[in-house]
């Protein structure tokens, strides 16, 4: 949801993301009020670019769908688009219409607005906990553990810039690149593929709800990197434009974010200025936790 040629500005030293996380997740509620939809209001986090960054108002979005269904009623799957980008430096108001509550699935649909206009419009699916079949992707095997891989803020420690502070000290999530990060170089492999380490920088409560929709914002962090190494290309490209256009996200098993999840990603095409991603998320057991689908805009000199 971010473009990569926007303006940077230096901005005060942020608080502890951990805390800013559980503060974006946390949402007021105007006491109950509602018109056709149940309100909700969200801060933003801070930003260089001064842009919301996508994962935030996503979870921030299924926190308000979760707020109106019954609590045996959980998150399965979500289907989301970016429609502007939004202001970091504005609150977000979230308007969740409930369209349907069956006997064993309910669904909403969730509006993010800022300054009137709506910035995000999702809609996600909630069931009542069942049995039934039950088969998985495997994990990849070979894969290095994520002691043995150097964090961003030890790849981006050399650099004093903006950016470069946020993402290795400001953001609430450790992500470790399983092959060399694509934060300045660009890839000496020219393969649709991607894998990281991922887990948040310190323990989160017990509350299932806030693990998935803090897993909904760690799911937009690095999904469009197998696009740019297809391609042979970095973040800081000069002249190129990313930003997401829409976002899918299915919760399949239980998940803490606050331990070491793997995130395998991969791009099946990519046209039009346009690429599409697809990522397998597994807990270090091995379970399958979720799978998301983004496709992106990306524009080149």
């Amino acid at each position: 949801m971010t473009e990569t040629n926007a303006g940077l500005e230096v901005e005060a030293p942020a608080e502890d993301p951990m805390d800013v996380l559980i503060g974006l997740l946390d949402l007021g509620d105007f006491d109950g009020a509602r018109t056709n939809e149940d309100i909700f209001l969200g801060p933003s986090q801070k930003q260089p670019r001064h842009r919301v960054f996508g994962g935030q108002v996503l979870a921030q979005s299924m926190m308000a769908g979760m707020r109106t269904v019954e609590p045996e009623r959980v998150a399965h799957s979500m289907h989301g688009y970016f429609l502007r980008p939004g202001d970091a430096n504005k609150p977000i108001t979230f308007g969740v219409e409930r369209l349907r509550d069956g006997r064993s699935f309910s669904a909403r649909r969730v509006h993010a607005y800022q300054d009137g206009v709506p910035i995000l419009s999702m809609i996600a699916s909630f069931q009542v906990e069942d049995t039934g079949l039950d088969h998985q992707a495997t994990m990849p095997e070979g894969i290095p553990d994520p002691e043995s891989l150097p964090s961003t803020a030890e790849l981006l420690s050399q650099f004093d810039h903006p950016m470069a502070r946020h993402m290795s000290s400001e953001r609430p999530f450790d992500v470790r690149h399983i092959d060399p990060a694509l934060y300045v170089s660009p890839p000496t492999q020219h393969v649709a593929s991607n894998a990281v380490w991922m887990k948040t920088m310190g323990p989160l409560p017990d509350d299932p709800n806030l693990h998935r929709a803090a897993l909904a914002y760690a799911s937009d962090y690095t999904l469009l990197e197998p696009i740019l190494r297809a391609h042979g290309l970095a973040w800081m490209t000069p002249g190129m434009s990313v930003a997401s256009l829409d976002h899918a996200m299915w919760w399949h098993r239980p998940v803490r974010v606050d331990e070491w999840m793997l995130y395998v990603q991969e791009s099946p095409s990519a046209q039009g200025a346009r690429g599409l991603a697809t990522g397998r998320i597994f807990n270090r057991d091995g379970l399958h936790v979720a799978t998301v689908a983004q496709e992106g805009m990306v524009r080149i000199p």
